[in-house]
């Protein structure tokens, strides 16, 4: 805490210390200070990035899953964004046609067949149904289907699928029930299903992971949060493998009409497919899209032990709070930009060494342009570093959106290809970086980060590279 009254400023030289009382005869021995260059050097040398090299506390990305607008497969999915095709339509789950918005990212012939059985299926919300065939898709994608599951250590195994919003279907229904037929008919699985754990729940009982099993809901920054801390928990040694990432489905009436209320999403009725403009002039508002997309996080260790497929390495991540405003970014940018700057010291990487980033991007007003500018301050050279927003094409996911990002961050690196920003039509000025403007382009990624933000003032950014033994 400041003095309130601060001490006057010496223009004179200090008196050299001593090493006894001003009285003594003897010389006084001066304090040998560290010359301005000296410092510097020796700062950079504290501060030089290093990356992990303990196998025990490398995180590798074994397996990916997601349920999208783009189905359920995940080089499907990467194929539809790098096309540059738009997922968002007219809504038509239910009636819109009052809704000042009456588009999004609507899921369609969504199918757990062989994944929930079906009393289940018909009973979970979209939330949980989503989050489930995602998981274990991501646990087919790393190897470990059913019959490969017992050569691992379920009490070492974990779930930290997060969601901004929970079972908002279920959660709508049990209070339609209520106020038309009194509480005798509100279903007694309306907790259970509305609660945002549940999908890490049933997830894990699914499979038998014993492990760190929790949710975390951030809003739209809820999957990097799951990242990060699930990243924390193999580090801390407390599992060797975690499932983790985000699910939402709420593309319902009540959520629909509560962003419309927050005056948040674009109205481009006329013309769904162009409405979620990320850094375009006339961009009006955000388009809601649901879907859910997880990582399967190991040790190196335990997935050299196992022969797991390496897909990428988690270099890092970070977490903070702008502690500003409930919806609006900071001005300044600064919980942003200090978040970026977190996560690549998190990573041991230096910010010459990133080249790629996905953009939260979003396409509204304000937050696409902050975004710009605190990723200015921390990259001062912006003519490498390509973004783009995969926002265009699938829309706002809320808290799933970072683990579709994630997905789509990790293929870059894989595949040398960027998928497009589509809808750029009359970009704005401010933006000097290469948004890869409609069209994919091939691009080696060195270091990639992939930002998240969320209502609540959350910040969060991970970075993820290549793996190199």
């Amino acid at each position: 805490m400041q003095s309130l009254n601060p001490p006057t400023l010496r223009t004179t030289p200090l008196t050299p210390f001593l090493t006894k009382s001003p009285n003594s005869t003897a010389k006084p021995k001066r304090i040998s200070f560290i010359t301005a260059s000296t410092t510097t050097t020796a700062a950079a040398a504290v501060s030089a990035p290093k990356r992990e090299k303990d196998p025990k506390k490398r995180v590798v990305v074994t397996g990916m899953g997601l349920a999208s607008v783009f189905g359920n497969n995940v080089d499907e999915y990467y194929e539809k964004l790098l096309s540059g095709e738009s997922g968002i339509s007219l809504i038509d789950r239910f009636d819109a046609s009052k809704f000042p918005t009456r588009f999004g990212g609507q899921i369609r012939g969504f199918s757990a067949e062989g994944y929930i059985d079906g009393k289940n299926d018909r009973r979970l919300d979209d939330c949980l149904r989503y989050c489930i065939v995602a998981g274990k898709k991501a646990l087919e994608n790393a190897d470990l289907g059913s019959d490969n599951l017992s050569k691992i250590n379920k009490q070492r195994a974990g779930v930290l699928v997060g969601s901004g919003m929970g079972g908002l279907q279920v959660f709508s229904d049990s209070v339609k029930a209520l106020n038309e037929k009194g509480h005798r008919k509100i279903t007694p699985f309306f907790i259970p299903y509305a609660i945002t754990n549940m999908g890490s729940a049933l997830l894990g009982i699914d499979l038998g992971f014993m492990g760190p099993n929790y949710s975390i809901s951030t809003a739209c920054a809820t999957s990097n949060y799951c990242f990060y801390a699930a990243a924390n928990h193999i580090r801390r040694g407390d599992a060797d493998l975690m499932i983790a990432g985000g699910t939402e489905a709420a593309i319902v009436p009540i959520g629909l009409g509560g962003f419309v209320a927050c005056r948040a999403l674009s109205q481009r009725n006329d013309d769904p497919k162009t409405a979620s403009r990320p850094w375009d002039k006339d961009r009006d508002g955000f388009v809601m899209g649901e879907g859910s997309g997880v990582l399967v996080l190991e040790s190196l260790e335990h997935a050299l032990k196992r022969g797991a497929p390496i897909i990428a390495e988690y270099l890092g991540g970070a977490i903070n709070c702008d502690a500003y405003h409930m919806t609006d970014p900071r001005s300044d940018g600064l919980g942003v930009s200090s978040c970026i700057q977190s996560c690549l010291e998190d990573a041991g990487v230096s910010p010459e060494e990133v080249n790629y980033i996905n953009a939260h991007a979003t396409s509204t007003l304000a937050g696409d342009l902050a975004e710009i500018n605190a990723i200015k301050k921390v990259f001062k050279d912006t003519n490498g570093i390509k973004i783009n927003a995969t926002k265009s094409m699938i829309g706002h996911c809320l808290g799933a959106s970072g683990g579709l990002e994630a997905i789509a961050t990790v293929k870059a690196i894989t595949t040398g290809w960027l998928h497009p920003s589509i809808n750029q039509f009359n970009p704005e000025p401010a933006v000097d970086f290469d948004t890869v403007a409609n069209v994919k382009q091939q691009h080696e990624v060195n270091v990639a980060i992939s930002n998240s933000f969320g209502f609540g003032g959350h910040n969060s950014v991970v970075a993820f590279s290549a793996f190199k033994p």
